[in-house]
Formats: structure tokens, sequence, C-alpha cells
């Protein structure tokens, strides 16, 4: 997809869009920075043309490790053409919680090229909650932004009990972009760590019952 492309794509739809060209190689390297391959799976919200794809795999992800979450039909036929091994979920983020994209393995990371300034803060609260029941305990959701501030207004982090730090950025972008790292706080970790080690132990029963 051409610039040219991508910027039909906002100008139908902005809000969806969130930007009037494609992410930078110099945004894909900032915000995959602290990928690696024990990673993965990874799970990637909005890769729109791919340029956060193509990065994640240079970071050792395999490519039929990888899920890919893209609403945009245009979009979504692209990355199906473009990463045949990945697994192309045409769907709204937002729902996530009701997809399991790895048959019960949690992933080690998201990587968001979502526009979440320009998303109503119930979706936003909707995405994130989806995307930590996918996510290991110590995973981190990343995420770039336009704007000065964070991404994910405090009451929304409070609520989740989760934390964000800026990480760095890039003015080799139109426009320069910011990443930051958001993860749960240190008691809703080991919450989810005792609560997914549960959870394991009861899948594992059952499959072991189920093979009698």
């Amino acid at each position: 997809m051409t610039t040219l492309s991508f910027f039909l794509a906002w100008l139908a739809d902005p809000l969806r869009v969130g930007a009037v060209s494609p992410s930078s190689p110099a945004l894909a390297d900032a915000i995959t920075a602290e990928i690696t391959p024990d990673c993965a799976p990874v799970i990637e919200l909005g890769p729109g043309t791919g340029v956060f794809t193509r990065s994640l795999i240079q970071r050792g992800i395999p490519e039929e490790r990888l899920a890919l979450i893209e609403r945009g039909d245009r979009f979504a036929r692209k990355l199906e053409r473009s990463f045949p091994r990945a697994r192309v979920l045409q769907m709204d983020a937002a729902r996530l919680a009701e997809v399991d994209p790895f048959d019960g393995e949690r992933a080690g990371a998201v990587v968001s090229g979502l526009p979440l300034l320009l998303i109503r803060p119930g979706d936003v609260l909707r995405l994130l909650e989806g995307a930590f029941e996918r996510l290991r305990p110590d995973a981190a959701f990343y995420q770039f932004t336009y704007g000065l501030d964070p991404p994910v207004p405090s009451r929304i982090l409070d609520r989740l009990g989760l934390e964000v730090a800026r990480l760095g950025g890039t003015f080799a972008n139109v426009p320069p972009a910011a990443v930051y790292r958001i993860r749960r706080r240190y008691a809703y970790a080991r919450r989810a760590a005792s609560d997914g080690a549960l959870y394991d132990a009861a899948v594992h029963a059952q499959r072991r019952a189920g093979g009698r």
C-alpha cells in the first residue's frame, strides 16, 4: 500500500486510521526495541501496512507466532498477502477478550498502532482489559502517540492496575511520535501470575482426564 493509498484510507475514515501517512521504520524500531524472540507469541493491534510487523519479524518473532488484529478490510487483505503465515483477524481490537489467538497460550507482548487518543475511553478500557487477559503477567503493551501526554488516561490505568513509562520516540516520523510501555503494577502482576498458574493447572488436569 502506497503513501497515497494510506492517505486515501485516512481520508475515508480519519478516526479509525488516525494518521495521514504510514508509521516510519524509525518508529517501528522504537516501538519494538524491547521485543526479543522470547516474547513470542506477539499480538499486534492495528498493523495497517505492516511496518511494525516487519520490524517484529526482524527482531526474531516467527511470522506464524504473530496475531495481527486489523479492522480495516483493505489493510487486512494486504496483511494476508504480505504475511501469509501470520494469524490475521479482521475485527475491532476492543473485542480482543472474545477471541483466543494462540489457543490458550499467553502472548509476551502487545504492540499497538491504534490511535488511542481518538478512541472513546470506554473502548480503550475494553481494549486494554482484553489485551492484558491475553498477556503473560510480566508482559507489556507498547503504544505510540503523537500527543505530549501518555496515551491512556490515569483513571483507566488506575482502574486496571496498570503503570505507564515513556521509552523514547522519534522525530523521523510524520508527525513525530513518542513510545510508551504499559504493564501491570507489581501487586497486579503477582495476582495475574497466581491466577494464570491455577488456570494452567486446570487446563492440564482437564486434558489428562480427557485422555483417559
